[in-house]
């Protein structure tokens, strides 16, 4: 599984906050998404859920 994260992030955070495993903040100053670890999917799709412009994705 992997998380992505497209053009509509606007850097919030949020993701990072309830995901550090998978989201982390860019130097560009948005979100980046990676691989998911074994047992971080629950968690992942929190983040994504709760994102605030829906700039998060799961996928296999």
């Amino acid at each position: 599984m992997n998380a992505t994260v497209n053009e509509n992030c606007i850097g919030c955070g949020l993701c990072e906050g309830t995901c550090p495993d998978v989201f982390h903040m860019g130097d560009d100053g948005v979100a980046h998404g990676s691989g998911i670890p074994e047992g971080m999917l629950e968690l992942a799709q929190e983040a994504r859920d709760g994102c605030p412009v829906s700039a998060i994705s799961i996928e296999e």
